[in-house]
């Protein structure tokens, strides 16, 4: 697992400094254009990152023995949604530094030993849970912001094989809020880039599947998308399902966050 912590931090350094480059230049009227995200903008988009980003440091500073001030989640999104689109960008530079500088100081013992208490969940998960949950929601946001510029843009591929390992054990349970399994008629395993996805009572990933009943023809970052329901047109374009269960039947069971 310590090397999958390593793996993640080393993701989430990358999608920041990418993403960083990008919002540095941009102008208002960018950052008022439509994201890749169903109704925000792309400073709105950069605004869930960056209180996602002040939010979660919290507990994993805590988690290393650091006094951090309490703080309502509620207000801290009130100060948000209150922003001008270029405080909202300003400030997901600014605390998504934060979140990056914290976890990059952990020692590699901490990278196995922490839990991390995130207050949402029944008990603390381990680190690699904790940061493989964010990676998964500053992959597809980045991609929400980053698209509004580039119809061609992706997961970026390297997020994409982390996450995959990722959904195989740590955020695994995540695919039980993400997938609705009912939407299928029929039990189906689907060979997936680097792993097996499996869909019958319950959404699973594995790491491989020795006889799948449907292929998915496309990258990672595409089976990433599908999962956080951001696989639709125009951006599915080379991306094909043979086998049991067709590519529309898939998005009806992932519709997105």
């Amino acid at each position: 697992m310590t090397q999958l912590v390593d793996r993640t931090i080393t993701a989430l350094r990358s999608e920041h400094d990418t993403l960083a480059a990008l919002v540095r230049g941009l102008t208002d009227d960018q950052l008022a254009a439509p994201s890749g995200a169903a109704e925000w903008t792309v400073a709105q988009a950069l605004s869930h990152l960056g209180s996602g980003a002040e939010i979660g440091r919290a507990p994993l500073a805590r988690a290393a023995g650091e006094t951090v001030a309490a703080e309502d989640n509620q207000t801290i999104w009130a100060r948000w949604d209150g922003s001008t689109p270029r405080a909202q960008a300003e400030g997901f530079l600014e605390h998504n530094s934060r979140w990056l500088e914290t976890v990059e100081a952990f020692t590699p013992e901490q990278h196995s030993s922490l839990t991390v208490d995130l207050g949402f969940l029944p008990e603390p998960v381990p680190l690699v849970t904790a940061l493989g949950m964010r990676l998964s929601e500053v992959a597809n946001h980045s991609w929400d912001v980053r698209v509004a510029f580039d119809s061609g843009a992706g997961v970026d591929a390297d997020s994409a094989a982390v996450l995959v390992d990722l959904m195989t054990g740590p955020i695994g349970f995540m695919l039980s809020f993400l997938a609705k399994p009912a939407e299928l008629a029929d039990p189906v395993s689907l060979a997936v880039p680097g792993a097996g996805l499996v869909i019958d009572d319950a959404v699973t990933v594995v790491d491989h599947l020795e006889a799948p009943s449907a292929t998915f023809a496309g990258p990672a970052e595409a089976f990433i998308r599908l999962v956080s329901g951001r696989l639709k047109a125009p951006y599915d374009k080379g991306v094909t399902v043979e086998g049991a269960v067709t590519l529309d039947e898939l998005r009806r069971v992932f519709p997105g966050f």
